[in-house]
């Protein structure tokens, strides 16, 4: 998840927003100024139920990011460490580093959001007393305390890739000592989580129309394929365990220099090679970026001959400028995917790139001489 918003940092790691969030942020504001507020009583202006609405969505949307912070602290406290927590639509998401070591680990890290959520919902049903002669901030103190409530309660279902399916992946991996099974159980419980939510948003809908079967049935289908997705990816790491990136790399590859014009790199080097990705390097031969052939399609002919190579390339994304002797599970963080390219470099020269394609079929490959490694999907998405 690519945030939009940077809000700072915390402990190192980058906190952002995605822009989702501003819908999510504008449909608290409208429930709570119109519905959820108004029903206290206090007969208030619609000023104040719609200040008091915005003020409590911004709180809520902190408790989501308390929620990611507790994971991410006891992640670094594990030695996992994270790259990045990002808001959007349907919570949060805390990218860790690597995998947790230990049954133990995992857990600890797992249950630090829904701890922290029942622990903001605590302060918050603590503070509804002193708010007892202000009706609609105890109306609103009520709602957040009761949100986090069921925040932490419902991040606790037994489904990956909930906290809970994290749960439940750690238990099975300390009853086993087989973390391919766990991987396997949790994936598949959150695959049945998921479409259970699904049936049930379904007969609100027929059932119910006013209370919100459309948004369980998307929360539903959510799980259901993040829960496929996570699997695919351990089933791709476990394929590359022990591999590097120069196992999975194609060797020396075209390049294609900076300051030459697309007419002159057409005709000397793309048509000559069988890519249709190619690095961009400078004069000194390191990369700045990378393209793809299609880019050129949107330079009209007559300025092919005066447009240059460096002025079409596609910055090459964090992490992924690589060692040959580095783990090939690192084009995996996140999974090399579309129109991607890494670049391996060594001594300073690239000796070789690989795509989504490269990656792919490495993986089929290792599929076919070890039965039960499945392959990763054929589309990218």
């Amino acid at each position: 998840m690519r945030p939009n918003v940077r809000l700072g940092t915390i402990a190192k790691v980058p906190i952002g927003v995605h822009w989702s969030v501003l819908l999510i942020l504008i449909l608290l504001v409208a429930v709570l100024g119109t519905s959820v507020l108004p029903a206290a009583g206090g007969g208030d202006s619609a000023l104040v139920y719609g200040s008091v609405a915005v003020l409590t969505a911004l709180l809520f949307l902190a408790s989501l990011l308390a929620h990611e912070i507790a994971h991410l602290l006891v992640a670094r406290r594990t030695g996992v460490g994270a790259t990045s927590v990002t808001l959007w639509l349907l919570g949060g998401v805390t990218e860790l580093k690597g995998e947790a070591r230990t049954p133990r680990a995992e857990l600890a890290i797992a249950v630090a959001g829904p701890l922290a959520s029942f622990a903001v919902s605590a302060v918050g049903f603590l503070l509804v007393t002193p708010l007892r002669g202000v009706p609609v901030a105890r109306t609103a103190m009520i709602w957040l305390a009761t949100m986090n409530l069921l925040l932490g309660a419902f991040n606790l279902l037994p489904g990956a890739p909930l906290d809970g399916g994290r749960v439940l992946h750690a238990l099975i991996w300390h009853r086993t000592r087989d973390r391919a099974q766990a991987d396997r159980r949790a994936a598949g419980a959150g695959k049945i989580l998921g479409g259970l939510l699904v049936s049930l948003g379904a007969a609100q809908l027929l059932l119910w129309p006013a209370t919100g079967g459309l948004w369980t049935i998307i929360i539903g289908v959510f799980l259901a394929v993040a829960a496929h997705t996570q699997l695919l990816q351990q089933q791709m790491r476990d394929a590359l365990a022990g591999m590097r990136v120069r196992d999975v790399m194609t060797p020396d590859p075209a390049v294609a220099p900076g300051w030459i014009d697309i007419d002159r790199f057409v005709s000397s080097v793309a048509s000559r090679s069988h890519q249709t990705a190619f690095p961009v390097v400078d004069t000194s031969g390191a990369p700045i970026g990378y393209l793809r052939l299609q880019a050129f399609q949107d330079v009209p002919p007559a300025r092919r001959g005066e447009t240059r190579v460096d002025s079409l390339a596609r910055r090459l994304p964090p992490g992924r400028v690589l060692s040959p002797e580095q783990e090939a599970s690192v084009l995996l963080d996140p999974p090399l995917t579309g129109d991607a390219l890494a670049v391996v470099v060594e001594d300073g020269r690239i000796v070789g790139t690989v795509t989504g394609a490269d990656l792919a079929r490495m993986i089929q490959l290792i599929g076919l001489r070890r039965p039960g490694v499945s392959g990763p999907p054929t589309k990218s998405s």
